[in-house]
């Protein structure tokens, strides 16, 4: 690590604890497992995102660029190396956007708000469709309406000769395991809860 470097991440110390990893040939600076800057090759560059973009580039900031054997890959980082060394007036507020958009973006990709249905365990596409059609839009909707509910309503929507497994499969969906680990106890107690 160069001095630059080194000088970078006493900087950012005054925002909060953060950790260091390895990446892209360089080292990572992460707050909340959300990464938020890049030094790599004595450069600095850090998160992009929203309005921050507009901001980076009118200050002449270039985007990263990592080369691999045989592609480029830009990504949205932003190289401040210069605004840091000459220690911008603008510094302190675009590095606190930099890591605060990366932990909210973080933290959303982790919320049920992102997840879909279709990323259940049993579930795929045609599944969400059927849910969906049913008139359940969204995970927690699912999650809060049970198996029985859900199936009784896909059953209102397509007709009482669906499948009984798809049962099986929204409880195994919402319990977190696959639909063939729920045990006939559990199968005779979804069943009789249906409408």
């Amino acid at each position: 690590m160069d001095m630059t470097d080194q000088m970078f991440i006493q900087y950012v110390g005054k925002y909060g604890s953060f950790q260091k990893r390895s990446m892209f040939g360089g080292t990572g600076l992460f707050q909340n497992d959300a990464m938020f800057a890049l030094l790599s090759a004595e450069r600095i560059f850090i998160r992009g995102g929203k309005e921050l973009d507009e901001d980076l580039i009118a200050l002449g900031c270039e985007k990263y660029r990592h080369v691999k054997k045989q592609t480029t890959a830009t990504v949205n980082y932003y190289d401040i190396t210069e605004l840091f060394d000459s220690r911008n007036k603008e510094l302190d507020v675009i590095v606190k956007k930099s890591i605060d958009l990366s932990v909210s973006q973080r933290k959303f990709k982790r919320s049920s708000a992102n997840r879909r249905l279709r990323d259940l365990p049993n579930m795929q596409l045609t599944l969400e469709r059927m849910v969906k059609k049913a008139g359940i839009d969204d995970v927690d909707t699912f999650i809060e309406m049970g198996a029985p509910t859900v199936f009784s309503k896909v059953k209102q929507t397509y007709g009482s000769d669906v499948d009984v497994k798809l049962l099986w499969k929204f409880a195994g969906a919402i319990e977190g395991i696959h639909w063939k680990l729920i045990q006939e106890p559990r199968k005779r107690q979804l069943l009789a809860s249906c409408s």
